[in-house]
């Protein structure tokens, strides 16, 4: 290689760890959510001696990782300018589908995960195509769907639990660790990983932002937007239904009554992270970082004795302030 041809090629490496970092990085100010997180653990860590430690990090890992798997979901819907109200309520039924499943049909992690993610995918199907082909504004569909599902996981079952005896599906998706990281957070990286190819590295992706920027010039330009705003419901139920896995491992067991509520957490997440409620624009880092920011604040109240119901009332002034910044 010549001095002249391997100048150009050094000089066109920083350009391309630009552009590869920007594609991750799509937020208006994603660096204002790094600094409200750096806040956050200066004075967590000033008021409690027990907040910086490893041991404590790992819980906010644990305890973040259902919000952080079906907030990457929810990314691809809200920048499709929809909303999944349902997705606590499609984690519930999954579990218990993925527990029967293997109560009833054959003790295998491998059949419970099927049963679970097929039917995480297959409430957000029904999501997709009653919002796409009715044209019913997909708050009241997945308003609708929360309440069946909910009450679905409660009738199969009587409302009892349901106890998971295979040890290999507890081991996998709730009790091992892999390169020493704990079963959660390693499933967390890799809905992570997957949602970052799809959307910011992927013909799928680029769909998505334009079906939610502008949903009648993607029409024009050929974009089947049905097809990918369906897909987007599907994808989210699919990371409920891996949620379900990874919830109902670490409890030995599946309940109908699970993480109600969860779904203020998962939008909360996205919204800090930077995606738009009026569709068009999102990022999974930021998403990831606003999940963390949630579960910080949890761990933080938790550490200084703030009351439940005041966390409540936090989280949701962080909504409304999130949703105030994303108008200007």
């Amino acid at each position: 290689m010549t001095e002249s041809s391997s100048t150009t090629v050094a000089a066109a490496a920083p350009p391309r760890a630009r552009q590869l970092v920007s594609q991750l990085l799509q937020g208006d100010q994603p660096y204002m959510l790094y600094v409200a997180f750096v806040i956050m653990l200066v004075v967590f860590s000033a008021a409690s001696p027990h907040f910086l430690s490893f041991d404590n990090f790992l819980n906010i890992g644990r305890q973040t990782a259902l919000v952080s798997i079906m907030a990457v979901g929810m990314t691809f819907v809200i920048i499709a300018r929809q909303i999944d109200l349902s997705v606590g309520s499609t984690l519930a039924l999954s579990g218990m589908c993925a527990a029967l499943a293997m109560a009833h049909v054959y003790d295998s992690w491998l059949v419970g995960a099927v049963a679970g993610i097929g039917t995480g995918a297959l409430v957000g199907f029904i999501n997709g195509v009653l919002t796409t082909r009715l044209a019913i504004p997909s708050f009241l569909v997945t308003l609708g769907t929360l309440s069946a599902a909910r009450g679905l996981a409660m009738l199969i079952t009587d409302t009892k639990p349901v106890i998971i005896t295979s040890d290999p599906y507890i081991e996998l998706f709730g009790e091992t660790t892999f390169l020493g990281i704990p079963a959660p957070i390693a499933w967390t990286l890799l809905a992570i990983v997957i949602g970052i190819l799809l959307l910011h590295f992927s013909i799928y992706g680029r769909q998505i932002y334009a079906a939610g920027g502008n949903p009648t010039a993607a029409l024009y330009s050929g974009i089947n937007t049905r097809r990918v705003t369906t897909l987007a419901f599907v994808f989210t139920g699919m990371l409920a239904g891996l949620a379900a896995l990874v919830l109902s491992a670490r409890s030995h067991a599946a309940r109908p009554d699970v993480v109600q509520g969860i779904e203020l957490d998962v939008i909360a997440a996205v919204i800090l992270g930077g995606c738009s409620l009026f569709g068009g624009r999102g990022f999974i880092l930021g998403t990831v970082l606003g999940s963390l920011i949630i579960g910080t604040l949890n761990n933080g109240l938790v550490l200084l004795g703030v009351s439940s119901s005041l966390q409540l009332v936090i989280k949701g002034a962080i909504i409304v302030a999130a949703v105030a910044f994303t108008k200007r």
